[in-house]
Formats: structure tokens, C-alpha cells, sequence
């Protein structure tokens, strides 16, 4: 039930709600209201190597997190409970209209835009789930695990499916790919998912990570880019 349909019942809440997770909008005062994350696993065949994996015989798989996971303010504060956080740049997807069953052909029509993200994960505690065959939030879907940028909408860049996506820290180049060498684009990862969720505005997608995925340590500075999208500069405190 929604805040207008709970008022209108005569009801209250009984603990004040949380507020609504933002992205900026590059340019404007605009915000986009952040919803569902999802992010997909091994999209980029040498990541998918690198991890252990052969890409050639994965399916699409994808896992969550968060939206209040999400943090725009150039720092990255040093998780707890963990003694190996690794950074993972992210082309991220914002849709603006939602739905369900949606064809490869009109994926791209519900997108409002792009941004850079960083899909931070507790490495050694994902490395103790997948041995024990457990879910992954407490290695990926903690308190402030997607540093993102602002977003550019879509009517100002079209569609990136090309250009180099790359993460330095201090600068010291760590990860170096390119939009076209995602295994699923974004319009096959939109069309994928609407098959197992009702898409809905303000969700974003992470669409994956190249090869080179490594730790960060207090102090450091991550420089994350996706050409024809932008760069963020994230500060590990």
C-alpha cells in the first residue's frame, strides 16, 4: 500500500518510514528515485575466468541489492566484519516504466539512463557462502555497497553499448574492458529479467564487471569510468 492509499484508510505509520534512496541527475536538480538493484553475475568472460568460471556454459544469473545500498557522496566507508573488500566497476542502468514479459526490441524504450557504479563486495565472506553453498547479500548487499555517479539520461547519450570502462586505484590501473565485450546487453539483461520480476520504475540494474577485480584498503582512491557515460571519484574511508 502506497502513502496516499495508507492515508486515505485513516491509518498512520507506526515507526516513521526510511527516505527514498536518490541518484542526481547530471545537470539538473533532478533526482531518480532508486527502487530494486540488481545486479548480474560474470558478464564479462575474462571477470567470469578470473573467478573461476567458464563462461561458455552459464546461463544469465543475476542477485540483489539493496536501493538504500546505494551512495553518491564520493566515499566509500570500510565495511565491517571483513578483511577483503574488492572494487567492481559497473555500467548502471536506470529504468524510468516497468513491466513484465518485455521484448528484446522494446527493452531499451524503458530505460531512463546510465550512470557509473561500483558494485563493492566483502570478497573473503562471498568466498565463504559459495563453499557452503548460502546466499551472498552479506558479502554484496551491505550498507553502502554501490557507490554511483549521477545519472545522464538516455535522450542526452542514446544507448552505450561500446567504450571503455575502466577503475584505477590511487592511479594505478586495475580494471580495463569494454561495453562490447558484455556477454548480455542490455537489452537482452531488461527482457531476461522481466521474466522472473515485475520490473518497476526507479529499478537499476548493474550490468556487470571486466577482469581485474581487487581489493581496497582505507585510504585508498578509486577513479571509476565508463566512456560516453562519466567518471566518479570514490574516496575508501
Amino acid at each position: 500500500m502506497n502513502e496516499s492509499a495508507l492515508k486515505a484508510t485513516g491509518a498512520n505509520f507506526v515507526v516513521a518510514p526510511n527516505p527514498v534512496p536518490t541518484l542526481p541527475v547530471e545537470g539538473t536538480a533532478d533526482v531518480f528515485p532508486v527502487n530494486r538493484i540488481f545486479c548480474i553475475g560474470r558478464n564479462y568472460a575474462a571477470h567470469a575466468v578470473e573467478m573461476g568460471h567458464d563462461p561458455d556454459k552459464e546461463p544469465p544469473f543475476f542477485f540483489f541489492k539493496h536501493g538504500g545500498a546505494v551512495i553518491s557522496d564520493g566515499t566509500f566507508p570500510y565495511p565491517t566484519e571483513t578483511s577483503d573488500v574488492h572494487h567492481e566497476v559497473e555500467m548502471i542502468v536506470a529504468l524510468a516504466k516497468g513491466g513484465t514479459d518485455i521484448a528484446i526490441e522494446d527493452a531499451l524504450d524503458h530505460v531512463f539512463g546510465y550512470g557509473v557504479g561500483l558494485d563493492m563486495t566483502r570478497r573473503d565472506l562471498q568466498a565463504d557462502a559459495k563453499k557452503l553453498g548460502r546466499p551472498w547479500e552479506a558479502a554484496k548487499s551491505f550498507e553502502a555497497s554501490a557507490p554511483c555517479g549521477p545519472l545522464v539520461p538516455a535522450s542526452r547519450i542514446g544507448h552505450p553499448d561500446q567504450g571503455a570502462v575502466l577503475l584505477k586505484v590511487n592511479g594505478e590501473t586495475r580494471q580495463e574492458g569494454d561495453l562490447n565485450q558484455m556477454l548480455w546487453k542490455v537489452p537482452e539483461m531488461i527482457s531476461i529479467l522481466s521474466r522472473f520480476f515485475a520490473l518497476q520504475p526507479g529499478d537499476i540494474i548493474m550490468s556487470g564487471t571486466p577482469s581485474g577485480v581487487g581489493a581496497v584498503s582505507c585510504g585508498d582512491t578509486m577513479v571509476a569510468s565508463v566512456e560516453g557515460v562519466g567518471e566518479i571519484k570514490i574516496d575508501v574511508v
